[in-house]
């Protein structure tokens, strides 16, 4: 991308399997040619995909593609996030997506640091500035948040700790990132957030998703994707306007770029990006 242009991102998960690994990849070369800033891979709950996320982004990294890998204390120790900290930076990792992420259930918490700005400090502590480190932001409230408000002062604090930007959370009504934007900068926020984009592929793992992570599905639209049944192909084409439209909107209104939550799938994230414009120039 060019300095003019709005950062762009995909976000991957470790696949489970060779053939999992194998089709990703062509996704990954696939959406390459539109040339993100990065890729990210996510970590599993309590560093369950550990070795996985860390042999992708080694992967990337050697091949050479920026790539992201995402990090929480879940249930490991300080020496082992060092360890492994050093073997990204080893390998020529230079940003990290910071998250507070989640314990495994039935294993309960052992004293390991566990909010996200907490590990940003200590990212900082061990690598001084060597990682740009993203975290996580949540326009319409994590749930856990016991309100609007102290919501936003944990996002202060991760940014206090050191952060350089962060992710949202996906939503579909863009007010909730433009009313969110208002309340940081009232804060004193001044680092970008990138938006959050999911795009529209499956209409029961779309509510199964919202309703664990808090991300709203506005009633209408809940209707709208109901009315498609089984007709996939449809609700596609549906989602492709709409998520194209949510991002013209988010970029006219100068969000700094768009972070997009692929499911290691190409499209409908590859048409959505064409229709937006956000090509290479030749």
């Amino acid at each position: 991308m060019t300095d003019s242009q709005p950062r762009l991102s995909f976000e991957f998960f470790p696949p489970k399997t060779p053939e999992g690994k194998e089709k990703l990849i062509k996704v990954r070369d696939q959406l390459n040619e539109f040339e993100p800033d990065f890729f990210s891979v996510t970590y599993g709950a309590g560093g369950s995909t550990r070795d996985n996320t860390k042999g992708l982004i080694t992967q990337f990294k050697q091949e050479g593609i920026a790539a992201a890998p995402h990090l929480s204390f879940g249930n490991d120790d300080e020496a082992t996030i060092l360890n492994l900290l050093n073997e990204y930076k080893a390998a020529g990792v230079d940003r990290i997506v910071a998250l507070r992420g989640d314990v495994p259930s039935g294993m309960g918490g052992k004293g390991q640091l566990v909010y996200a700005n907490e590990l940003v400090a200590f990212i900082r502590k061990h690598f001084g500035a060597h990682f740009h480190l993203e975290v996580a932001a949540y326009p319409e409230i994590h749930p856990q948040a016991k309100s609007y408000g102290d919501d936003v002062g944990f996002l202060k604090g991760k940014f206090d700790a050191g952060a350089n930007s962060a992710i949202t959370q996906y939503f579909f009504n863009p007010d909730a990132y433009f009313y969110f934007m208002e309340q940081c900068h009232k804060a004193g926020i001044t680092q970008p957030i990138y938006p959050g984009i999911m795009p529209i592929i499956n209409y029961r793992n779309l509510m199964r998703f919202s309703d664990s992570c808090g991300a709203e599905i506005p009633r209408w639209l809940r209707k709208a994707l109901e009315n498609y049944g089984d007709d996939d192909a449809s609700l596609k084409a549906f989602g492709v306007d709409l998520i194209t439209e949510l991002c013209d909107v988010l970029l006219e209104n100068e969000a700094p770029g768009l972070h997009f939550y692929t499911m290691n799938q190409t499209e409908p994230t590859a048409q959505i990006v064409k229709n937006l414009g956000l090509v290479p120039v030749e």
